[in-house]
């Protein structure tokens, strides 16, 4: 029971988190241009949007979850930029052991990582369950 819990308020908070991009009312709107400003920052935020609301669906129909869940790990693991290109933003005085807001926000992630990795590993397909089942048989 505790897999689907799991599964289905990642998937909302993905899906919630991407609408507000979407809509323009996100609040990381900003940080996140910045964080790659090289790429322009409108498209990039509507284009992060899109992806969230897709992946929180899937995560909450629960189909094909060893993909969807590589997926947002490898999407989680992109916000680990804004350590690297704003560290003035993440970091107090510098020191990387003292976190921002924004840097608490961003190391956080680590939780929602792990979060879909255990998604991804109570995702086994029927192949070894099957497997599984017929030497516990004998």
């Amino acid at each position: 029971m505790s897999i689907p819990l799991l599964r289905g308020s990642l998937g909302l908070v993905f899906a919630w988190f991407g609408a507000l991009k979407l809509t323009g009312t996100t609040p990381v709107a900003e940080l996140v241009t910045r964080t790659v400003p090289w790429l322009d920052g409108g498209v990039v935020v509507v284009g992060l949007g899109a992806v969230e609301v897709v992946l929180g669906i899937a995560l909450v129909v629960g189909r094909r979850l060893r993909w969807v869940a590589l997926l947002v790990v490898l999407h989680l693991f992109g916000t680990f930029l804004t350590l690297l290109m704003q560290p003035a933003v993440a970091f107090q005085t510098g020191n990387p052991l003292l976190l921002t807001m924004t840097g608490e926000f961003v190391v956080k992630n680590l939780v929602l990582i792990t979060a879909a990795l255990v998604v991804m590993s109570a995702e086994v397909p029927v192949r070894q369950r099957v497997s599984s089942a017929d030497a516990n048989q004998r």
